[in-house]
This record gives C-alpha cells, sequence and structure tokens, in this order.
C-alpha cells in the first residue's frame, strides 16, 4: 500500500458482535488514497467499507460575482451518484433535467461542512469547488463523502499557497473536519452503519464533527420509536469517538 493510503479500523470494548462482526461501536474498515486523480488540485478516493466515493478539488483563481471585491474567498461542493452505485441502475439526474432533493441537500451539507474549517479571507478571491462522486453506495455516502472532500480540500489548498494565489503565510485552514453516521439498531446504539443496518434503524443520525472535538452539524431522525436524552448522548459519544479516528487517519494520509 502506497504512502498515501491509510487503512484503519477502530478498537472496541464492547461485546455485540454485528452481521459483519464489528462491535457496536467500530467503524468501517476506512482507507483514504490522497492524490487518486492527476489532473485535479486535490482528489481523494475514500472508503467506508463498500462505500466509495471519489472526492476531486478544483482550485479557481477569482470568485462568484456577489462576492467580487470583498476579499473573501469561496469554497462550495457538488454532489452525485453513479448509475450502478447501488444494486439497481439509476438513471443520470443530467439526462432527467432535473437535480434531486436529496443531492441538493447533500451537495449544501458537504460545502458548509467544508466552509466550517476554512477561513475565507485568508483565501483570498480565490474558489474551491469540490466535486463528490459516488462510485458505490452501501451507507453513509454523505459521511464518506465530507470525510474524503476534506484530504482534496486540502491539497487544493496547499497547490494555491505553492501557486502565490493564496498570499498568506499560514494555511486558510482552521481545523480538519469528518463525518460518521450513527443510528439505534434494535435498541442499541451502533457507529457507521452500512446500508442493511441503515433501512432497518430506529433512529439515523449523521454528525459532523471538527479535529478538535466540536460540532458542525448533527442530523438526526427517528425512523421508529422517538430518543430520547440518555439516547441521544450516546450516540453523539459514538460519532465523536469515530470522528476522532478518522481525524487521525485524515492526517496521516496529509503527513501531519
Amino acid at each position: 500500500m502506497s504512502d498515501d493510503t491509510t487503512t484503519s479500523t477502530s478498537a472496541s470494548a464492547s461485546t455485540t458482535v454485528r452481521a459483519d462482526g464489528r462491535r457496536v461501536d467500530d467503524l468501517r474498515t476506512v482507507t483514504i488514497e490522497k492524490g487518486w486523480s492527476s489532473q485535479a488540485e486535490g482528489s481523494a478516493l475514500v472508503s467506508f467499507g463498500d462505500t466509495k466515493v471519489l472526492c476531486t478539488a478544483s482550485f479557481t483563481n477569482g470568485v462568484p460575482r456577489w462576492l467580487t471585491g470583498k476579499g473573501k474567498g469561496w469554497v462550495t461542493a457538488e454532489y452525485s451518484m453513479l448509475p450502478r452505485a447501488t444494486n439497481s441502475r439509476n438513471d443520470r439526474e443530467s439526462v432527467k433535467g432535473k437535480i434531486g432533493g436529496r443531492t441538493h441537500e447533500i451537495s449544501r451539507l458537504i460545502g458548509r461542512s467544508l466552509r466550517a474549517v476554512v477561513d475565507t479571507k485568508a483565501l483570498g478571491e480565490n474558489t474551491i469547488v469540490l466535486d463528490c462522486d459516488v462510485l458505490q453506495a452501501d451507507g453513509g455516502t454523505r459521511t464518506a463523502a465530507i470525510t474524503g472532500a476534506y484530504v482534496a480540500l486540502a491539497q487544493a489548498i496547499e497547490w494555491g499557497r505553492e501557486k502565490k494565489f493564496i498570499a498568506q503565510k499560514a494555511s486558510p485552514l482552521t481545523d480538519s473536519v469528518s463525518a460518521v453516521s450513527v443510528g439505534i439498531i434494535d435498541g442499541e446504539p451502533m457507529l457507521d452503519l452500512a446500508y442493511v443496518e441503515d433501512v432497518r434503524a430506529e433512529t439515523d443520525m449523521n454528525v459532523v464533527v471538527t479535529g478538535s472535538g466540536l460540532f458542525v452539524e448533527v442530523q438526526g431522525t427517528a425512523e421508529g420509536a422517538p430518543f430520547d436524552r440518555r439516547e441521544l448522548g450516546e450516540l453523539l459519544d459514538l460519532a465523536v469517538a469515530g470522528a476522532a479516528d478518522l481525524t487521525r487517519i485524515q492526517l496521516e494520509v496529509l503527513g501531519k
């Protein structure tokens, strides 16, 4: 395995064993391959188990018209899923002529998550667009996309600094960011749900966390029975611990 690829599974003390052999607080096997695309200013192929997402970062000198002259940059994202990323083929949204609501929602989530750890003034009047394309889906595509997109973003920012588009000596990145899913299945909180778990979860939650352990976004829904404050705390504890493992992997891949 190359130096630009890091793989890890988290340790666990729980005695419950899931269908794939994991404990309730285990991540799936997580792999991030930095620099997967030779064309983009930053890229990462990220795998959360069988979920695989290609994240590319495109750096442009300049900003959207509504930001021109304000001395700030812009970071945004677009998410999409290949037709056979799932068990049956889905038509491309470009062919349908309409972007679906789920696609819009996830694109905005990824963009918000990345902007949370970028000093846009230090970025200067530059734009970075993150394209997150799901090659294979087995649950947690949005969380994998955020985690991989950060690695691609960090590379693109370093590219911009090397090319002198970013004038600041210090990196515009203020922290790292990753995301992971948690949920309650058969009454038990679990980390990083695969699709077979996600579809029968009583509570499903996606949590975006910075490297310093602060929350960017918490998306939680009771699909079955409502959850209480104690269960919410247990889910957030699982997510924070899982995100800490993801942060370590990200930083190892980036050589930090």
